[in-house]
C-alpha cells in the first residue's frame, strides 16, 4: 500500500460521502462569484466559524433579545422570519456545475460575515435543548425527553437563506462586514412599530386605532417618518401613551409588551384604553395640532400622570381614573413651559416637566375644582364608590 505523506492527500483519498454538499445557484455579486442557496441549520452548524478579526464581539442584550424571537417558533410555532447569513469561503470548497452543487471537505469551513449573532442564538438554544434532554434522559422523564426531540428536530430542520463569497480575503470582508452594517439605516420609528404585530402594547394599539372612538384623533398607521398632515397621533405616539398608561413607563421600559398574553387581559384592556381616550375626548378642546394638551409631549405626561392616580390603591382602578380625568378642564396648559422650553428642551425633560406641572396642579387644585357633581353625573358614580372603598379596605 502506498503511503500518504500530507494531509490534502489523506483528504483526497476520503470518500465522496464525506463532504458537505450544498445545492445552489452560482452567480456574480459586486464582480465577485457567489452562491445562493438555502440551509438546514442542522448543516449550518457543521460548516461555519466565526474569525475575530473580522466580527466584533457577541452583544449579550442582541443575542438575548433573538433567542427569545427564536422560541416564538419552538415553544408557541409562530411563524419567525431572518434575513439571509453572508459566508466567505475563502477559496475553499469545489462547484459542480454539472450537479449544481457546492462541496466543501470537512476540514473546511465557511466563514461569517454578516449573521453572527443569529446563528449564536441557534447555537445556544441547541446547547440549551441538548443539555435538557440529557437531563431528562438521566431522570427518566420520557414525556419530557419527547418534547425536547420534537424541537430539536424542528430547529436542526429550520432553513436559513445563504449567500456565500467564494474566493474574498479577510481584508475584503472586513470591508463588507462594515458596508452591511454600516451604510443601510433602520426604518423609521413609526414604520418599525407597526410592522411588530407580536407584542402586547402594538397588537393593543393596532385595535385601539381602529375603534370608532379614534376617528376623532387619526393615527398614522403607514408613514414611516413623522405623520400625515392629517393625522394628530403617530402609531409610536399612540404605543408610548398605552404603556404609559398601563406601566407609568416611557415605552423602552415597558415590562409587560410581551409576545405571551391571553385575549382576554387584552381585551380588558381595550376597553380600558378606549375609555380613557373617550374621556380625553370628553373634557378637552377639539382635536388639532394648534391645541397643546394634544401634543405628543403633553399626551405621554398626562398618561404617566393618570397612570398614578389610576394605581393609587393597589392596582389599576378604573373609577378611580375616571374620577381623576375630571381635572383636565381646568388645567392652564400654557403655563406648563415658559419662554422657548416647549421647543428647547431635550424630549424626556419636556415630557417630565409637563408631568410634574399636572401632578403638582393637581394635588393643590382637586379638591377644590372636581365638584361634587363631576361625581354624580357619572351613571357608574355608585359603582365608583363601591370599588374605592374595597380597596381601601
Amino acid at each position: 500500500m502506498d503511503s500518504i505523506s500530507s494531509l490534502s492527500e489523506l483528504l483526497s483519498e476520503q470518500r465522496p460521502s464525506s463532504l458537505v454538499e450544498i445545492p445552489g445557484v452560482l452567480g456574480q455579486t459586486f464582480g465577485q462569484a457567489t452562491l445562493a442557496t438555502t440551509m438546514p441549520m442542522s448543516k449550518l452548524f457543521t460548516v461555519f466559524e466565526v474569525d475575530l478579526e473580522v466580527q466584533r464581539a457577541i452583544i449579550p442584550r442582541n443575542l438575548s433579545k433573538l433567542i427569545d424571537y427564536i422560541n416564538l417558533y419552538l415553544d408557541n410555532r409562530q411563524a419567525i422570519y431572518f434575513p439571509g447569513i453572508i459566508f466567505s469561503a475563502r477559496g475553499a470548497g469545489v462547484y459542480d456545475e454539472q450537479s449544481g452543487t457546492f462541496r466543501l471537505k470537512p476540514i473546511e469551513k465557511l466563514y461569517v460575515v454578516d449573521g453572527q449573532h443569529r446563528l449564536a442564538a441557534f447555537q445556544r438554544i441547541m446547547e440549551t435543548l441538548q443539555s435538557q434532554m440529557a437531563r431528562a434522559k438521566d431522570r427518566r422523564e420520557y414525556d419530557k425527553m419527547e418534547e425536547i426531540s420534537e424541537k430539536l428536530s424542528r430547529l436542526y430542520a429550520f432553513p436559513i437563506s445563504v449567500m456565500i463569497y467564494l474566493d474574498i480575503n479577510a481584508r475584503q470582508e472586513r470591508q463588507l462586514f462594515s458596508d452591511i452594517n454600516k451604510l443601510p439605516r433602520k426604518i423609521g420609528g413609526n414604520l418599525a412599530v407597526l410592522r411588530d404585530q407580536r407584542r402586547f402594547y402594538h397588537v393593543m394599539g393596532s385595535k385601539l386605532a381602529e375603534s370608532p372612538i379614534m376617528s376623532r384623533i387619526p393615527v398614522d398607521m403607514f408613514s414611516e417618518r413623522g405623520k400625515a398632515p392629517d393625522c394628530l397621533f403617530t402609531y409610536h405616539l399612540l404605543i408610548e401613551i398605552l404603556a404609559a398608561l398601563f406601566e407609568g413607563r416611557l415605552k423602552n421600559g415597558a415590562r409587560n409588551n410581551g409576545y405571551q398574553f391571553e385575549e382576554s387581559d387584552l381585551a380588558e384592556h381595550v376597553g380600558l384604553a378606549e375609555m380613557y381616550m373617550s374621556r380625553l375626548l370628553d373634557h378637552l378642546p377639539e382635536p388639532a395640532k394648534g391645541e397643546l394638551c394634544w401634543s405628543e409631549n403633553v399626551q405621554i405626561a398626562l398618561a404617566l400622570f393618570f397612570h398614578g392616580e389610576a394605581v393609587k390603591t393597589g392596582k389599576f382602578n378604573k373609577y378611580a381614573l375616571d374620577y381623576a380625568m375630571n381635572i383636565l378642564p381646568h388645567i392652564p396648559w400654557n403655563d406648563i413651559y415658559q419662554g422657548e422650553e416647549k421647543d428647547r428642551l431635550p424630549r424626556r425633560s419636556r415630557i417630565m416637566k409637563a408631568f410634574q406641572f399636572v401632578k403638582h396642579f393637581y394635588d393643590e387644585k382637586h379638591m377644590f375644582l372636581i365638584r361634587e357633581s363631576d361625581k354624580v353625573k357619572r351613571p357608574d358614580n355608585d359603582q365608583f364608590e363601591a370599588d374605592l372603598n374595597e380597596e381601601v379596605s
